[in-house]
């Protein structure tokens, strides 16, 4: 039972590594945007009110906005993807109709029972948001991620079944997306029944943790960083930027509650001298976080992998995603990494980033923010509003110390749990399995299934860059000396795991044998 759960989470991590590798480039977009385009900053910058401008600023928010409100159908099709061990196109297809008869069987059960939240009001009092145009509770991406699971399994389970003669077109992949229809049914009136209680509890949460001061800086922290991983921080943090439970100042004669709506007051008033104390405690420790912190975690995942070829093709990923976190505050790739190479890391990460709430607090750091927590928006609610409203020197005398933990606890946390964050997979890809050779020969692909005790013992393929990775029945079935001889540089077992090792040439084995398989109509593969 743990070997497959642990299976099913390394499958999982790997899935989720399609939608969340859209991320960067969205949050590239809309973080620039929403900075330069926002009002007060216009008035405060007038050089940036150029029509040309900020044309080409709306354009790349609407870009940047509509991956982002896509999400949850991103995350679903993406993972459903990942998934599905044959015809993938199906069970996009089938994740697509699940997420879409989730909503709207949510949104039915809402106006049957008349809790729709009422066309003059703010959903999100009712903890309800439009998806496509539908209004339905506000999962986040929590939604699409359910979704994408779901549909992944029951996609396995139906892709290839047989259905009588008269029904027989509906059958196979076919008949994924009619009984995912009815699946997600049962999973909307589920979720209809139990989100509201997961969605009030986060948000009692907030309000306790407002009158705890510094404590409640962590605890905030804390919270806000575990539900941003499932897109639910929303639910969390509505509460502290725009009711009292965020705080309540007098700005320009007129009271404001939460500290993000403060701070835009504040923003565009002249009178302002300091920034709302508040900042302190619930925003600015995301600087610290995600622009020196995330630069440490980038730094000990690239210095953990052993030296060679993968730490060398493992950098320029590395790289895009640390200079992504650091100039927009977007760090979901660097997140999802830790969290599916280890739920440790991930701790590590929220404890880290809530003790990074508790530094602002102590230094006193108000910058605020509008989208995210990176360069652009530190230099525009930071540097440009002087030290004197948001002690950001101190954001940067920090940034070194907080380099050196965030590296050198996970540094020392990657090698201790042996940890297979991205460049660290089971096994190093040495210079000499770089290199190796393989020649193509006609019945390869024969002698290769012969070699792996035949279709009956073999229960999944896959591949990564160097070898053909193979999930058998019988691992006794294994004949090494046939698998060399189809030019294999080595076969690893490791109970019923095996790798066959090819080189760089192994994506041309893997479609040989896909094509063998398919010629002999081999369902279960």
């Amino acid at each position: 039972m743990k070997d497959a759960l642990m299976g099913f989470g390394q499958k999982l991590g790997k899935a989720i590594l399609l939608p969340v590798a859209i991320l960067p480039v969205a949050g590239l977009l809309l973080g620039i945007s929403s900075a330069l385009s926002g009002q007060a900053v216009l008035e405060t910058y007038p050089i940036l009110d150029n029509t040309i401008l900020q044309a080409i600023l709306q354009i790349m928010k609407a870009a940047g906005s509509g991956v982002f409100n896509a999400l949850p159908l991103i995350f679903a099709v993406g993972i459903a993807i990942g998934l599905a061990k044959k015809e993938k196109g199906p069970a996009a297809l089938a994740a697509v109709v699940g997420y879409f008869v989730l909503i709207i069987t949510i949104n039915a059960l809402l106006t049957i029972t008349g809790e729709l939240a009422p066309p003059d009001a703010d959903p999100r009092a009712y903890g309800q948001g439009a998806q496509f145009g539908v209004l339905t509770l506000q999962m986040g991406v929590f939604g699409g991620i359910l979704t994408g699971i779901v549909t992944g399994l029951i996609h396995n389970r139906f892709y290839n079944i047989k259905l009588p003669e008269m029904l027989a077109f509906f059958g196979g992949s076919r008949f994924v997306p009619i009984i995912n229809t009815f699946v997600f049914l049962i999973v909307g009136a589920l979720m209809y029944i139990i989100w509201p209680f997961i969605g009030n509890g986060i948000a009692a949460f907030g309000e306790f943790a407002t009158g705890l001061g510094t404590l409640g800086a962590f605890l905030y922290g804390l919270m806000l960083r575990t539900l941003y991983l499932f897109g639910l921080h929303h639910v969390f943090y509505l509460p502290f930027w725009t009711t009292a439970a965020g705080g309540t100042l007098e700005v320009g004669g007129q009271m404001y509650e939460g500290f993000q709506t403060i701070f835009l007051a504040q923003l565009s008033d002249p009178e302002t001298t300091k920034f709302f104390g508040n900042l302190a405690l619930f925003n600015s420790g995301r600087y610290l976080h995600m622009m020196f912190g995330m630069i440490g975690i980038v730094l000990a995942m690239y210095h953990a992998i052993p030296k060679g070829p993968k730490r060398k093709a493992t950098a320029g990923f590395l790289l895009s995603v640390g200079l992504t976190a650091f100039v927009t505050g977007v760090t979901e790739p660097i997140s999802f990494a830790l969290l599916f190479a280890s739920p440790l890391l991930f701790a590590a990460e929220a404890i880290l980033f809530a003790l990074s709430f508790v530094v602002a607090s102590i230094a006193n750091i108000t910058i605020g923010s509008t989208f995210s927590a990176g360069l652009v928006e530190f230099l525009l609610f930071g540097v440009f509003q002087g030290n004197d409203k948001t002690n950001f020197l101190w954001a940067l005398l920090l940034a070194i110390p907080v380099i050196a933990v965030y590296y050198f606890v996970f540094k020392f946390l990657i090698i201790k749990l042996n940890a297979k964050t991205p460049g660290r997979d089971d096994d190093e890809v040495t210079e000499e399995e770089q290199g190796h050779e393989i020649i193509a020969e006609d019945g390869k692909a024969k002698l290769i299934i012969e070699g792996l005790g035949g279709f009956d013992n073999i229960t999944e393929i896959d591949n990564c860059a160097t070898r053909l990775r193979v999930t058998v029945v019988k691992p006794d079935k294994i004949d090494a000396k046939v698998l060399k001889q189809t030019g294999a540089m080595n076969t690893v077992v490791r109970g019923k795991a095996i790798q066959v090792i090819y080189g760089p040439k192994v994506n041309i084995i893997r479609g040989e044998v896909d094509d063998y398989i398919e010629q002999n109509n081999i369902k279960h593969l």
